[in-house]
């Protein structure tokens, strides 16, 4: 995650995550830390996966203090393994368990999300279809958990509501059908947008087609009426399925021929990598 990046969008909200943890002070730590006392400890992976957020891990003992040295042994990326050791941190002792938990609970969502959506991509190997995440994010840690998507090498879908158009059910539903939601989309949004329908059966992929959607999702499909969609369409718009799409059901669709696969279950069903801080001593 580059330093712009960090500053502009990310600092805001790894401040109030330490706000949330830390509303006046650190009990604990006070209690058994009078005054600055410098110290190191050890990051430590505790299980096989692939690392992601190792800078925003970084960040938060910055933020706390400026004097905060993290020495990085692996970047994101990388699969590391049970007992790798990641990372030594120096600094004040106080600063080092104040930023700890904050610190360990992005480091471990961000290489979850990484490690699962790595497994992911590996069972597309092959195939022309590319694995994109969804909204389904954790409010307010969107740019965290796409981030991580794409260093576990899955891509991202739009990033907000202002991203891109993305008429779904509800939309068409408002619009009083497809060929009107496009048309409404293609009156009103930036013609630098792409318009991407969300279809259920065959008639409506027909309909987006014929009003000139550029993406088409076929969503919660049976595999024969999406193998047919694809066909139909042809290559006249870009094809994404969706729909409970896991780790354990993606092999059946890689036949299909889709542009696009789209899986919430990569940002709101990962488990945690676990990484811990150990070994804390003063120096």
């Amino acid at each position: 995650m580059n330093n712009i990046t960090m500053k502009l969008v990310c600092d805001d909200l790894i401040l109030a995550a330490l706000k949330e943890d830390i509303t006046s002070e650190d009990i604990s730590t006070e209690a058994v830390t009078r005054e600055n006392m410098r110290g190191e400890a050890e990051l430590i992976c505790k299980e096989d996966g692939v690392i992601a957020g190792l800078d925003v891990f970084k960040r938060v003992f910055e933020l706390l203090d400026e004097n905060t040295e993290v020495e990085l042994y692996a970047k994101d990326g990388d699969e590391v393994k049970n007992k790798h050791l990641l990372a030594r941190i120096r600094g004040d002792v106080r600063v080092i368990l104040s930023g700890e938990r904050t610190a360990l609970n992005y480091l471990q969502r961000m290489s979850g999300i990484a490690t699962y959506t790595r497994g992911v991509v590996k069972l597309l190997e092959g195939t022309k279809t590319k694995l994109l995440d969804t909204r389904k994010t954790t409010p307010n840690m969107r740019v965290f958990e796409k981030y991580a998507v794409k260093v576990g090498g899955g891509c991202n879908h739009r990033y907000n509501l202002s991203d891109g158009v993305l008429l779904k059910d509800n939309h068409i539903g408002a619009a009083g059908g497809v060929a009107n939601a496009v048309k409404m989309a293609k009156e009103y949004a930036p013609f630098v947008r792409k318009i991407e329908v969300e279809v259920e059966n065959l008639d409506m992929v027909k309909e987006a087609l014929d009003a000139g959607a550029d993406i088409i999702m076929l969503d919660n499909m049976s595999h024969d009426d999406m193998e047919k969609a694809v066909a139909m369409i042809a290559g006249r718009a870009q094809t994404e399925c969706s729909g409970n799409v896991t780790a354990e059901n993606i092999k059946k669709l890689t036949d299909i021929g889709v542009d696009f696969i789209s899986s919430g279950a990569l940002t709101h069903s990962s488990p945690i990598l676990d990484v811990s801080l150990k070994n804390l001593h003063t120096i």
